[in-house]
């Protein structure tokens, strides 16, 4: 009976439940969209290239591992958990030997992997494919065969891929400029290779055996083996072999050896889409909860002010015996009908939004193209679910009071709003104010950016779900504030504060989204300023040199360091890395020690960097406080390729958000990264600029820049950086933008009777119209002021915990264009509707019947 009653309900108020059915379809999109993102890392596929032909892989474990046994109560429990490292692992060479031995192998190839970027006058050729260099022996892993020309001999030859050759119009005798691990080298075309198949995601440059192994950099290793069965082999059954004579070998730095075949050989080509997973979960996740809690605020303040809108009609069915209970079903049953048809919607519009953000996010480099993109029934169904239940808790929620009260009650509180909100919302909105300054002050200890970010939003979130609940008291003490001046401003701005007083609930459904879209806003454009503006101040701080040479390519070469060194001049390089101590992850540097601290001063409290060597680390004052470290402690760590090591620490520094947490030695982390080229090097010489340029003139794309200079390419890379996290939740924010719109419309939609009497009363249409702008422009002061007080609160708790100092980077003229935008949102929303209720003459609305 309540369904059927339920069905008739929504057939004939389309137009009430239209808000509704918007906002939890919005809600659906949205979460199936950061499902599909979700599943992308959890499931998505890495689909290999460059070991097409090759049905097993032998590669080095890519993870640090730990493994923690717990004894409670007579019980045992054993913890096994992996971490991915940062760079490549390496295998030896002589493992080749046992692998011939294993039966069903017909022949074992070890490959070499390592940077090779092909340079034009301009730069790279091919700046959107990364380019890598291999061993010709090896070219028949994918397979690489010639289509001209002949395979490389001499040190000097060189075979390139058939697309580099089109791209970069190059014949067999042409000359090449290599990037490569070592200094640029100009090489000879021998020959031209096509693939078997499409190659899609990397250029290839095969080198000659010895040329190679020179350029790989890691004498007696490999970066894989490519086993080939014999004839009639299954590829499962080799893979089984292999793993069992391999089982407990290890590589050099103690990682055991990994055989992959099928799928798994793409993680072992591609290790940065391998570790774009966890990104993509993580990325996923974070913007599937804030958008989950977000959708939860904006429903239930939807579903609360369409169950207000029909109050009369609720009072009256409670007043001809309507249970309690049948009023709850009646709603529970009409959000459920409406959630069903939003949630089908939005998960279908959810499919492809997920596909474009994730090509964003491959647009942007943020997520590899190799990770290709994966969609299943589980987002949209979980979307689904989610709607439904958000609908109908919604739908519960909002209908508390209503199936509560008395009937007489009811019918009284149909024609004029409570005075005081109850008690239960009251103290509910205490409780999620006071959980909100419990996490502004957690925020404010919180030291590492992957802990303090949810903490970030969610606080913004749980903020502004208090101003929800504590909105009629809010708006009130808005009106006896702004009242006195409402009064002076003539006869819509008297109505204006009228409506405000009498109708507190109704205007605070309308602040609760505005305060959270600007509170959102404020705190997602300028979170990432607050700690990048702080980094690069204390990087600029801490650089003394006079110049600072980079490079458009891959790195600034050791040789062009080398030329730079003279007897009175100081050469730092600088090449990145990461590392991990235990399962944590730590940014790290590696710097030329000698003639440090003329260059680089990172502001050392304990210790002296005069004794940096490749057996001591330089740590930052927060790992120096997580890790209980201190000059002469010992500190056990995996570098880059997981090789484990354990240096002395012998200086702590202040600088660390700026310099990164621990600094090593350059040649020891030269050796254990990619990438072994500088990303910076910085100079101090009497030399000019112009000099310098002249010395590193046969170094294709390398700059000497000023350290302003250098700083600005930093920042406008922070920038590029910042455009991912704005993307990910710009689409909450437009979310919030659309329940703005729809909260404001529903608002104003439902006073058509109400501006009919006062039309009759004698208000022109322009006063209603100016009573309108009045009521909205008041309602965006306060959620102004509310939404700016909860962003301020949490950027400067995010800023006291990141940077030690209350100093978050506000904009202000980005500000302004937040709150413009906002309060033309407000305007439009508010304007639009009034005006369409206007048009009906007042004598037909009056006389209508409700």
């Amino acid at each position: 009976m309540m369904l059927r009653y339920a069905l008739r309900t929504v057939r004939a108020r389309k137009g009430g439940f239209l808000g509704a059915f918007f906002a939890l379809m919005c809600a659906a999109a949205l979460i199936t969209a950061c499902g599909t993102l979700l599943e992308t890392g959890l499931r998505g596929t890495i689909a290999t290239e460059r070991y097409a032909a090759t049905p097993v892989v032998v590669s080095a474990d890519q993870n640090v591992h730990q493994t923690t046994v717990k004894h409670k109560k007579g019980k045992t429990k054993v913890k096994h958990k992996a971490k991915p490292i940062a760079e490549r692992a390496w295998l030896p060479g002589d493992l080749a030997t046992e692998l011939r031995k294993v039966p069903g192998v017909r022949e074992v190839i070890p490959e070499l992997t390592f940077l090779a970027e092909p340079l034009a006058p301009g730069g790279a050729v091919d700046k959107d494919r990364p380019a890598y260099g291999h061993a010709w022996d090896s070219a028949a892993l994918t397979p690489y065969t010639l289509t001209t020309g002949t395979a490389p001999k001499a040190d000097g030859d060189l075979v390139i891929d058939r697309r580099l050759a089109e791209r970069a119009h190059l014949e067999p005798g042409d000359r090449l400029t290599v990037q490569s691990t070592q200094s640029p080298r100009t090489y000879r075309v021998t020959g031209i290779a096509a693939p078997a198949q499409e190659v899609r995601h990397q250029t290839a440059l095969f080198f000659s055996t010895a040329e190679a192994r020179r350029l790989a950099a890691h004498p007696g290793q490999v970066t894989a083996f490519g086993v080939l069965p014999t004839k009639g082999t299954d590829a499962a059954v080799l893979k089984r072999s292999v793993s069992t004579a391999l089982h407990g070998t290890r590589a050099p730095h103690g990682t055991t050896a990994q055989v992959s075949a099928g799928d798994g050989r793409g993680p072992v080509e591609f290790l940065d889409a391998a570790a774009a997973r966890t990104k993509l979960v993580s990325m996923g996740g974070a913007m599937g909860g804030t958008s989950l809690l977000v959708a939860v605020l904006v429903v239930v303040g939807t579903f609360a002010l369409s169950v207000q809108q029909r109050h009369r009609e609720l009072a009256l069915l409670r007043a001809i015996a309507a249970t309690p209970g049948q009023i709850r079903a009646l709603l529970g049953r009409e959000a459920l009908i409406v959630g069903a048809a939003a949630g089908t919607t939005g998960a279908l519009v959810g499919l492809p939004l997920g596909s474009w953000l994730h090509g964003r996010f491959v647009a942007m480099g943020a997520v590899p193209a190799t990770l290709q993109h994966t969609v299943s029934v589980f987002p949209p169904f979980a979307a689904l679910a989610a709607t439904l239940l958000g609908a109908w808790a919604a739908a519960r929620i909002s209908s508390r009071r209503i199936a509560r009260i008395r009937p007489t009650e009811a019918l009284a509180e149909a024609r004029a709003e409570r005075t005081r909100p109850a008690w239960g919302r009251i103290l509910a909105g205490l409780a999620l104010l006071a959980g909100g300054v419990v996490l502004v002050a957690v925020l404010s200890v919180l030291r590492t950016e992957p802990a303090s970010t949810p903490v970030t939003f969610l606080a913004v979130v749980v903020l502004a779900s208090s101003v929800a609940l504590l909105g009629p008291l809010l708006v009130r003490a808005a009106v006896a504030v702004l009242g006195g001046l409402l009064a002076l401003t003539g006869p819509s701005s008297r109505l204006a504060r009228a409506n405000l007083r009498g109708h507190a609930a109704r205007m605070a459904s309308v602040v609760t989204p505005l305060t959270l879209l600007i509170g959102m806003t404020c705190t997602v454009l300028f979170v990432q300023p607050t700690l990048g503006n702080a980094a690069r101040a204390q990087a600029r701080e801490g650089i003394r040199a006079d110049w600072v040479v980079a490079a458009q390519g891959p790195g600034v070469p050791a040789e062009a360091a080398r030329r730079l060194r003279t007897q009175h001049d100081t050469v730092t390089e600088v090449v990145r890395t990461t590392v991990r101590v235990g399962l944590d992850k730590y940014a790290a540097q590696g710097v030329t020690p000698g003639g440090l601290t003329r260059t680089w001063d990172p502001d050392v409290t304990a210790g002296s960097l005069t004794k940096l060597t490749e057996d001591t680390v330089a740590v930052s004052e927060l790992a120096a406080d997580q890790l209980h470290l201190k000059p002469g402690s010992p500190l056990k760590l995996t570098l880059g390729d997981g090789t484990p090591a354990t240096p002395t620490v012998v200086a702590v520094y202040a600088k660390g958000l700026g310099f990164g947490d621990l600094t090593f030695a350059h040649d020891l982390v030269a050796r254990h990264v990619d990438d072994p080229l500088a990303t910076s090097v910085l100079v101090s010489t009497a030399r000019t600029q112009t000099q310098l340029a002249t010395t590193l003139r046969e170094f294709p794309g390398i700059h000497v820049l000023a350290p302003a200079a250098a700083d600005s390419i930093q920042a406008a890379r922070q920038r590029a950086n910042a455009e991912v996290n704005y993307l990910a939740m710009g689409l909450v924010l437009a979310f919030t933008a659309i329940a703005v719109v729809n909260t404001l419309a529903m608002s104003v939609s439902e006073r058509v009777r109400e501006f009919a009497l006062l039309r009759l009363a004698g208000a022109t249409r322009r006063q209603v119209l100016g009573m309108l702008r009045t009521e909205a422009l008041s309602v965006l002061l306060l959620a102004t002021a509310l939404g700016s007080g909860i962003a301020l609160a949490v950027l400067t708790a995010f800023s006291v915990g990141m940077t030690g100092e209350a100093a978050p980077a506000v904009t202000p003229l980005v500000y302004v264009a937040v709150v413009a935008l906002a309060g033309l949102l407000a305007l439009v929303a508010t304007a639009l509707p009034g005006r369409v209720a206007l048009r009906v003459r007042p004598v037909t609305v009056a006389t209508a019947k409700e």
